[in-house]
């Protein structure tokens, strides 16, 4: 699986790499992540949600895809 750690802990560097990331609600716990449009995105990966945390982030472009409250997930 293409994700990041999310254990960090303590103060972060101060640069662009820990703004907020974008996030994206969806209805699904596989989602593909592509960085955007054409000439300014990377490699399409794809991602899987874990129903425990509810969220995961592109190791890319940082782009977080949360799962919808009220999906339908079996």
């Amino acid at each position: 699986m293409s994700e990041k750690p999310v254990d960090l802990d303590g103060d972060l560097p101060p640069t662009g790499a820990y703004d907020t990331p974008e996030t994206v609600v969806v209805q699904t716990t596989r989602v593909s992540c592509d960085g955007g449009g054409p000439g300014l995105g990377h490699p399409r990966v794809w991602l899987q949600i874990p129903l425990d945390r509810g969220w995961v982030e592109c190791g890319y472009c940082d782009k977080r895809f949360v799962l919808d409250e009220n999906a339908d997930v079996h």
